[in-house]
């Protein structure tokens, strides 16, 4: 009635599932056990981390078990796309959502989805071919530009390109693009997009024929192409792109 959670039985509303009884009892000892942890990955990794675990009684003996450990790193480099004097007859994208903050010069290579190719019934063939794209791009100790309809990493084959996330780990900015017939319905799955945050990849959204968002694949058929495949192109840049990433407004800008 109140939004408050009560523990008291007589109390009409809704139960909920709580573990505060284990903290509260000191049914064993978890809060210790999590700080210990915390602090020997936090040394470890050097920034604070975030873990996920999980506790199994066993015989009455509680077991602890860790499942995963994601550094949590934060960008102290701001950028406000507002107050910069961004010529707009070199913007190669830019976005009105997304995620990432800060700058990037140094991305010569990109590698994108031929939207005038894209076969939706087709999209795990295409993520073979971008595996073989971020492949050829790691050998050579580079990072790229991706750019792709739909979802990227979705499991539904229907929706993007299900891609693994070592089959684009090189890409250092993830674009996702609606295209006709195809809308984009960006979902930040916690573990795909947890690799987003954690080592600092940018990622946008483009949705189809927005008034704010844009990509301009003229640009791109015009570059150096270094590897092509039946429905993806790597190109490279003579030069370096510039990323421009907001955080707080969510918008990014990349200039060429």
């Amino acid at each position: 009635m109140n939004d408050q959670i009560i523990y008291d039985f007589s109390i009409k509303g809704p139960r909920i599932v709580d573990f505060s009884k284990i903290l509260q009892y000191d049914y064993f000892p978890l809060a210790p056990t999590l700080q210990i942890l915390l602090n020997i990955f936090s040394q470890a990794m050097g920034s604070p981390v975030e873990i996920e675990f999980s506790i199994n009684f066993e015989n009455n003996t509680p077991v602890f078990y860790l499942l995963q450990i994601k550094p949590l790193i934060k960008n102290e480099y701001n950028i406000d796309i507002d107050d910069l004097s961004i010529d707009p007859t070199h913007v190669l994208l830019k976005a009105d959502k997304g995620m990432g903050n800060g700058k990037l010069q140094y991305i010569r290579n990109v590698v994108y989805v031929d939207p005038d190719k894209f076969d939706r019934l087709r999209t795990e063939e295409i993520a073979e071919e971008i595996k073989r794209h971020n492949s050829q791009i790691a050998r050579e100790g580079d990072k790229y530009l991706l750019i792709g309809p739909g979802r990227w990493g979705t499991r539904d084959p229907l929706t993007g390109i299900p891609v693994q996330w070592s089959d684009i780990a090189n890409a250092k900015v993830i674009v996702e693009q609606g295209l006709p017939d195809f809308p984009l319905d960006a979902s930040l799955d916690s573990h795909f997009f947890h690799n987003v945050t954690s080592m600092k990849v940018g990622y946008f959204a483009i949705p189809f024929q927005s008034a704010d968002a844009s990509i301009n694949f003229d640009i791109l058929r015009q570059q150096d192409v270094i590897e092509e495949f039946k429905y993806s192109r790597h190109v490279r840049f003579k030069a370096p792109l510039t990323v421009w990433m907001d955080g707080k407004k969510q918008t990014s800008v990349v200039t060429y």
